[in-house]
C-alpha cells in the first residue's frame, strides 16, 4: 500500500499540547513529501514507457511490421529485479521515410514542421556516421543526426568547455570510422582515450540513455596502436629529424621572432649546402657553434642576413630547449607517417593513439609535432579527389596550442595544409574549447561542427559566445541561450551534406562510445605495445654520422693541421736561429784566426834581421820566433785570447 492509498487518519480534536502539535505537523509534511515523490516516480516511469513505445513504433513503421505491444502504463511499476530492455537490433537507426509522422511535441523550442525539416536534412543516402538523436525538450529518436562518411575529409571542429563531453564525441567518431575501415589518428592528451581499445562497461544509466536515442549499444573494442613522442610514455617511439622538422616548425617551438625565424632558415640552408645532416638538436647546436667560432666567422658573413648576435640567441634557446628534455623527440629512426594508415586483417581501420601525458608540460612541442605529422602526410600522399571514404581522419586535440603566438608564415602554412590535404583523402578535426581558438582562415575550411556547451562567465566569454552564434545558419533555436544550457554529451550540430550544403542546425544528444570511457589498464597497454609489429622498426634509437660528428672531425683535422703547422714553424725558426748562431761563431773564429796570423807575421818580421844562422844550425836549433811562440807566457796569452773569443776552456 502506498502513501497515497493509505486511509486518512481519524479526525481528532486539535491538540493544545505544543509537542503534539509539532509532531502532527511533521507527520503531515512527511506525508506530503511521500506523495510528491511517488508522483515524480510515476511521471518518470510514464516518460520512459512513452519513449520506448515511440522507438518501437518508429522501428515497426520503417520495417513495415506491426508495432510492438504497448508499453505498460505509468501505473504499472516494474519489479526491482527486471532486466533492462534489450538493445535494438539495428546498429544504425534508419532515417524516417518521407511523410512519416513524427511526434508532435510542443515541449521543445521547435514545432513539428521544424522537427520534420531537421529529420529530412540528415536523411542521407550513402554511408554515414551516427552522431545521435535530435533533442526537442526530450530526445526524438526518429530524427537521427548523422555525418556522411564521404564528407569526413572536409574537416571539422569539435568545441566546448571542459567537461562537456568533447573527448567522448571524439571517441565515438573514431570507433565508427575504424569500424568502417577508415584509419584514425588521435592525440591522447590526458590518456583517457586509451579506453577505445577495451570493451565498454554497461550500466543502467548508460543503457537508459542509449535507449532514449535509439542507439543499439553493445560493448566493443577497436584495433588500437599506441605511440609515444620520443619514447616518453607507453607506446612505439615517434621521432623526427631536425631537418625533417624544418626551420618554420622549430621556430614556433623555440618561440623565435620573425627575424630569428628567418635567420634559422639560413642556418638550415647552410647545413644543406655543406652536406651537414641535422638529425638531432646536438647537430644544430654544433652548426651554430661552428658559425659563431673563430673558424666559422668567415662562413657566417657569407650567409648575409645572419648576425653573430642572432645566431647566439638561437643557440641559447636551443640549449634551454634541450636541457628541458625535448632533445629526445629528435633523432632516428625517423617515423614514417604512412604507418598511421593501416587496416587490420578483418578490414577495420587501426586507431593510432599518440600518448602524450609525458609531454603535457611542453604543449608547444606537442602541438607543433602534430602539425609536422600532418605536413608529412601532405607530402607523401597522392591526390585522390573525393573518395567514398577518407584515407585517414586526423583528430587534432588541444588545437589552441597550435595557434598561440604563431607567426604569419606558420599560420599561412597551416591554412595551406588544411586547404589542400582534403584532396589527399585526409580529414582533419580540430578539438578545442571555443571556436575563437582557431583562426578564421582555418575555420572557413571546416565542413562539420559539433559545438558542446559554452560558458559565459566573463565579458570576453560573452563576446566569444555571441561571435560563435553568429557563425551558425538561421535556426529555430535561441542559440545564445541553448549553448549555455546544453547538458553533458549534448551539442549543437551542423555538417556538410552529400550535396556540399550545410545541414540544419540540430540540438543533438550524442551517442555513447562502445569502448571503455576510462583509460585502458596499464598492463593491457604494455602488452599491446610489446606485440606491435612496429616496435622492432622504431624501438631502438640510431646515432649515425651527422653534422655534429662531421664538424667535430673537421675541427679535429683543423686542429691537427694547425698543430703541425705550428711545429713546422717552430722547427724552421730553431734551424734559422742555429744557422745564425753558427754563422756568428764562424765569423768570430775567422776573425780570431786572422788576428793571430797577423800577430804571427808581425813577430816574424820583427825577428827576421837580428839573427843569422846557417842552415845546419837552424835545423838543429830553434829560431827566436819559435822560442817566443813556444814559450809558456806566449801560450798563456794566446789561450786567453781564444777563450775570450770562443768562450771555451776552463777559467
Amino acid at each position: 500500500m502506498t502513501a497515497a492509498d493509505a486511509p486518512d487518519p481519524p479526525a481528532t480534536a486539535p491538540s493544545t499540547d505544543p509537542a503534539v502539535a509539532a509532531a502532527e505537523a511533521d507527520l503531515a509534511r512527511l506525508r506530503a513529501e511521500a506523495e510528491a515523490a511517488e508522483a515524480q516516480l510515476k511521471a518518470a516511469q510514464a516518460k520512459a514507457a512513452l519513449a520506448a513505445a515511440e522507438a518501437a513504433a518508429a522501428k515497426a513503421r520503417v520495417a513495415g511490421e506491426p508495432a510492438a505491444p504497448s508499453a505498460p502504463t505509468a501505473d504499472a511499476t516494474p519489479a526491482p529485479s527486471a532486466a533492462p530492455a534489450p538493445p535494438l537490433p539495428e546498429p544504425q537507426t534508419p532515417a524516417p521515410a518521407p511523410g512519416t509522422d513524427l511526434p508532435r511535441t510542443t515541449a521543445g523550442p521547435l514545432d513539428a514542421d521544424e522537427v520534420r525539416d531537421i529529420a529530412d536534412g540528415y536523411g542521407f543516402e550513402g554511408a554515414t556516421l551516427d552522431l545521435g538523436a535530435l533533442v526537442n525538450g526530450e530526445p526524438v529518436p526518429e530524427a537521427q543526426v548523422r555525418i556522411p562518411l564521404g564528407m569526413m575529409n572536409r574537416h571539422g571542429l569539435i568545441a566546448g568547455a571542459t567537461g562537456t563531453g568533447k573527448t567522448r564525441t571524439l571517441q565515438g567518431l573514431a570507433e565508427q570510422l575504424a569500424a568502417k575501415g577508415v584509419p584514425v589518428f588521435a592525440a591522447d592528451i590526458k590518456g583517457d582515450l586509451s579506453g577505445v581499445a577495451t570493451p565498454g562497461e554497461p550500466s543502467e544509466k548508460l543503457l537508459a540513455r542509449t535507449r532514449g536515442i535509439a542507439q543499439d549499444w553493445t560493448p566493443e573494442a577497436s584495433v588500437t596502436e599506441y605511440f609515444a613522442l620520443g619514447g616518453i610514455g607507453k607506446g612505439v617511439p615517434v621521432r623526427a629529424t631536425v631537418s625533417g622538422f624544418g626551420p618554420l616548425l622549430l621556430s614556433k617551438v623555440l618561440g623565435l621572432n620573425a627575424t630569428q625565424e628567418s635567420s634559422l632558415g639560413l642556418v638550415f640552408h647552410y647545413a644543406d649546402a655543406n652536406g651537414l645532416a641535422l638529425v638531432d638538436l646536438a647537430d644544430l647546436r654544433a652548426v651554430l657553434t661552428h658559425l659563431t667560432s673563430d673558424e666559422g666567422k668567415a662562413e657566417l658573413k657569407e650567409l648575409g642576413g645572419l648576425s653573430a648576435a642572432t645566431a647566439g640567441v638561437i643557440l641559447r634557446e636551443l640549449i634551454t630547449f634541450a636541457d628541458a628534455g625535448a632533445d629526445v623527440f629528435f633523432g632516428e629512426p625517423e617515423f614514417e607517417v604512412a604507418d598511421f594508415i593501416r587496416t587490420a586483417p578483418d578490414g577495420r581501420g587501426v586507431i593510432s593513439l599518440l600518448e602524450v601525458p609525458g609531454v603535457i608540460d611542453k604543449p608547444e612541442l606537442f602541438s607543433t609535432f602534430l602539425m609536422y605529422l600532418l605536413a608529412e602526410l601532405f607530402e607523401i600522399l597522392p591526390e585522390v579527389g573525393d573518395p567514398d571514404k577518407p584515407e585517414l581522419v586526423f583528430f587534432f586535440d588541444e588545437a589552441h596550442l597550435l595557434f598561440t603566438d604563431a607567426s604569419k608564415d606558420f599560420l599561412a602554412a597551416i591554412v595551406q595544409t588544411v586547404r589542400l590535404i582534403r584532396s589527399k583523402g585526409v580529414g582533419v578535426f580540430f578539438v578545442t574549447q571555443t571556436p575563437k581558438d582557431v583562426p578564421s582562415d582555418v575555420l572557413a575550411q571546416l565542413g562539420s561542427r559539433v559545438q558542446h556547451a559554452l560558458r559565459a562567465f566573463t565579458p570576453d566569454d560573452a563576446k566569444a559566445l555571441r561571435a560563435t552564434v553568429g557563425t551558425y545558419p538561421t535556426s529555430g533555436y535561441d542559440l545564445e541561450r541553448v549553448l549555455q544550457e546544453l547538458g553533458t554529451g549534448e551539442a549543437i550540430v551542423t555538417v556538410m551534406s552529400e550535396k556540399g550544403a550545410p545541414t540544419p542546425v540540430a540540438w543533438t544528444r550524442l551517442r555513447a562510445p562502445q569502448g571503455l570511457m576510462s583509460p585502458t589498464p596499464d598492463p593491457a597497454i604494455d602488452a599491446a605495445v610489446k606485440a606491435s609489429p612496429l616496435l622492432a622498426k622504431y624501438g631502438t634509437a640510431i646515432d649515425r654520422e651527422s653534422a655534429r660528428e662531421i664538424l667535430t672531425a673537421k675541427m679535429r683535422a683543423a686542429d691537427e693541421a694547425a698543430a703541425a703547422e705550428e711545429a713546422a714553424l717552430a722547427k724552421a725558426k730553431a734551424e734559422a736561429e742555429y744557422a745564425k748562431q753558427k754563422a756568428a761563431i764562424d765569423k768570430q773564429q775567422a776573425a780570431a784566426e786572422k788576428k793571430a796570423r797577423q800577430e804571427y807575421e808581425r813577430l816574424l818580421k820583427k825577428t827576421a834581421g837580428t839573427t843569422r844562422t846557417t842552415r845546419t844550425s837552424r835545423s838543429s836549433s830553434k829560431s827566436p820566433l819559435e822560442q817566443i811562440l813556444d814559450s809558456k807566457s806566449t801560450q798563456t796569452i794566446l789561450g786567453g785570447v781564444i777563450r775570450g773569443i770562443f768562450g771555451t776552456g776552463r777559467r
